[in-house]
């Protein structure tokens, strides 16, 4: 299905693209307000009121210099917190400048099927000089990641290709194939999963976070959440509104309560159809033209041979440089909607493009679609969304007409948002989702690019009108999954920074053009 990247999210496809991931202050000037800014208080020594963690150095070459970590124990179950108990693998960097500190930051992973250690270690080193010593930086590997405790579906590879496990429809558009598939999937989880994979949810993550502050000995985190991090973040607010400090949604999902991972995944088809202009105007740049990338000579006529080639890929599939895996239509449509992510991987799709074009080239598949997934990533993106909200009973006629109106509207991403999935075959879920609303402190402040093909910017603007005074929107003229640090603006982080440090928040929603 951003940020986030599973069959049902943006960001852990984004996670997977990455292989080790499947992520003047304004037009006119801001004003701003100050929130919390005195320094937070712990609430009592590490672990007097939660387990106690155990730090060991683990710092990485190239990594973060003092970077330590830990496991916590959290319950499998919170209904019977003193069962059976399962791993958390943490990671902290403390503040350089102690008597600059004035709490904790986590940094919240997208996904679901993004690790925390992982983001902390590749956004850490610029964090740490935004932060200026103002935090210990923490982050976690979710259940069922990284050194979390981890299970698996057993699934064939052939089911756990990104075009297989993202319901992509054939190239007539029929879905009876995605829909055997799907079940088939959704029964493998059944039996191979267990009440680890059971307990793979956003519910869970938001009580295993409040274990984890506990822990630290925190009376408030402050964070910075990312994609499917935001509704994490949010849904943690919601519940615990008053153990935290200043927060930060970037890059925001849809809270709907009644669709959760299904909004999120049915919301990609706009989003790409917002983000393809910025592929499309760099696809016919003159400055592709030496790179041999130049798709083009006008940004309008790159759409129509995008989808050109993609039908003709449906119709001829062509042998790649992987023994077995040809370049199909929908590897081309997968492999566009990973590089939609960042300017920085445009060059990828293009690439990919010209060697489709040519008829004596053999296509170098992106390793994102030239392999299988690990079973044990499959499994968590899939549970955590499947377990999220009960989705619709499957209905494959129901599902054709959605894919067929879907086709019709949005041809790059061909009936995939709409499709079938697992979850739709999957055990309802033991809880209800949590509705986001107004109630709570005016803490939190939401930065968004305009243009983001995984959590777009619709979903970020249902977000804003679910928190009311308590949030404060900062929209980035820019295109992109990720704002803060990332692919956003020069003034999007700089108007972070300062509410991080400073408590200073715009006070009133705005936006950012540089």
């Amino acid at each position: 299905m951003g940020s986030g990247e599973p069959l049902n999210h943006p960001c852990p496809m984004t996670t997977y693209a990455h292989r080790t991931l499947l992520l003047a202050l304004s037009v006119a000037t801001v004003a701003t307000t100050v929130t919390a800014a005195a320094p937070v208080a712990r609430a009592n020594a590490p672990g007097t009121n939660g387990p106690a963690l155990t730090w060991r150095p683990c710092a990485e070459p190239g990594g973060l210099s003092g970077q330590e970590c830990a496991q916590l124990p959290v319950p499998l179950d919170y209904r019977d917190p003193d069962g059976p108990q399962i791993g958390l693998a943490v990671t902290r960097v403390r503040s350089e400048r102690p008597a600059a500190r004035r709490g904790t930051l986590l940094v919240i992973p997208g996904g679901p099927g993004e690790s925390g250690l992982r983001r902390l270690k590749t956004e850490g080193p610029a964090l740490r000089k935004a932060m200026a010593g103002a935090y210990d930086l923490v982050s976690f590997d979710p259940r069922g990641l990284g050194g979390s405790t981890r299970t698996g579906c057993a699934l064939d590879a052939p089911d756990r290709h990104l075009v297989t496990l993202r319901s992509w429809p054939e190239p007539d558009g029929e879905i009876a194939a995605n829909a055997a598939r799907s079940r088939r999937i959704a029964e493998a989880c059944r039996r191979h999963g267990g009440a680890v994979l059971r307990s793979f949810s956003t519910a869970n993550e938001v009580r295993d976070i409040d274990r984890l502050r506990r822990a630290l000995g925190e009376e408030k985190l402050s964070a910075w959440a990312h994609s499917y991090g935001t509704y994490v973040g949010s849904v943690y607010a919601q519940k615990y509104p008053r153990h935290t400090d200043r927060w930060v949604l970037d890059s925001i999902d849809d809270p709907d309560p009644s669709r959760v991972g299904r909004g999120w995944l049915a919301n990609m088809a706009a989003g790409a159809d917002d983000r393809f202009p910025d592929f499309a105007a760099w696809a016919a740049d003159p400055a592709r033209e030496s790179e041999g990338l130049r798709l083009a000579r006008r940004p309008e006529d790159v759409r129509p041979l995008f989808l050109a080639l993609a039908a003709k890929l449906d119709r001829e599939p062509k042998e790649s440089s992987t023994p077995g895996v040809p370049l199909t239509g929908n590897r081309l449509r997968q492999a566009l909607q990973n590089a939609l992510q960042s300017d920085g991987l445009f060059a990828e799709v293009g690439r990919l493009v010209r060697q489709a074009q040519d008829p004596a080239a053999e296509p170098v598949l992106p390793a994102a679609v030239a392999g299988p997934m690990p079973d044990q990533d499959a499994a968590v993106v899939m549970a955590t969304v499947c377990n999220d909200v009960r989705w619709p009973t499957p209905s494959v006629p129901a599902h054709r007409r959605a894919v067929t109106a879907d086709r019709a509207r949005h041809p790059l991403t061909a009936g995939m948002p709409v499709n079938i999935t697992p979850c739709n075959f999957w055990k309802a879920p033991a809880e209800r989702p949590t509705r986001i609303t107004a109630d709570g402190p005016s803490n939190i402040l939401m930065v968004q690019n305009r243009r983001d093909p995984y959590s777009p910017y619709s979903g970020a603007l249902n977000m804003r009108r679910s928190l009311g005074d308590r949030a404060r929107l900062v929209t980035l003229e820019h295109g992109g999954h990720g704002a803060y640090l990332s692919h956003g603006t020069a003034c999007g982080d700089r108007t972070v920074t300062a509410f991080l440090t400073t408590g200073r928040r715009p006070q009133t929603d705005t936006r950012c053009t540089d």
